[in-house]
């Protein structure tokens, strides 16, 4: 009765986990780049004797699904999305090196070209800084250029290159803070075959309708799981009840 109760319970905690990390996929079907992570089970042996059939089934988090969402146009000069498999590189709170796909930039009081959630973009030669009085333009390529404002003959000022990388997706996971990052560390190296589309943004990967069925299909396991724990309970007095009579 005991290894039947610790089985359930089991089940029922790596359900509500997995339930969790869907919950979290349909809160970020709006969020412009996100990626869907993807789960499963995967079965473990219960070590000792008397139980070689018995198996303890865990949460896995297999990856996370990196197809492209749908490209939206925005008409805004200042969005951009990834037309390519790839990242764009960002400073990380910590100060590493991260990527992302959320495109799109905003400059701070400073000219430094950040993300709409204040990550400094990181240009081959580091953060990407505009001179004040200039309207800045990123092209297809990540090259940024800019504009002086207010001249009848304006002379274009390159003044640097989004670093755009495409290390694969197996060589990158996805942190907790939702950048990705290399597979043991380092930094990925720039890629020109990654291209950017101005005036646009990648919407959420998430598919709704699938992570709605998923949401249901966890809380039905998660209820016969805690059935079992019943059953097993009531058993397990049953059992002590008959012992009692005799």
């Amino acid at each position: 009765m005991d290894r039947m109760l610790f089985l359930a319970m089991n089940g029922a905690k790596h359900v509500e986990w997995q339930q969790a990390t869907t919950a979290n996929n349909l809160a970020n079907v709006n969020t412009n780049g996100f990626k869907a992570e993807q789960v499963s089970f995967r079965a473990l042996p219960v070590i000792g004797d008397g139980a070689p059939t018995r198996t303890y089934v865990v949460d896995n988090t297999v990856g996370t699904d990196m197809t492209q969402g749908t490209l939206q146009q925005t008409g805004n000069q200042n969005d951009f999305a990834l037309g390519t498999p790839g990242f764009f590189a960002v400073q990380a709170p910590d100060g590493t090196e991260a990527y992302t796909r959320a495109g799109g930039y905003v400059a701070d009081s400073t000219g430094m070209l950040r993300t709409r959630s204040g990550l400094p973009i990181l240009g081959t030669a580091g953060p990407i800084v505009a001179p004040e009085g200039n309207q800045i333009q990123v092209m297809t390529d990540g090259t940024v250029v800019a504009v002086p404002l207010g001249q009848a003959n304006p002379t274009v000022q390159t003044i640097g290159q989004i670093k755009l990388v495409n290390p694969g997706d197996r060589a990158v996971y996805k942190s907790e803070d939702g950048l990705f990052r290399m597979n043991g560390g380092g930094t990925a190296q720039p890629d020109q075959n990654v291209k950017l589309v101005v005036g646009a943004q990648e919407a959420s990967n998430v598919n709704v309708v699938d992570s709605m069925v998923q949401m249901i299909s966890h809380g039905r396991m998660f209820e016969m799981n805690v059935k079992l724990m019943t059953t097993a309970e009531q058993n397990d007095q049953q059992a002590t009840q008959l012992l009692s009579m005799s």
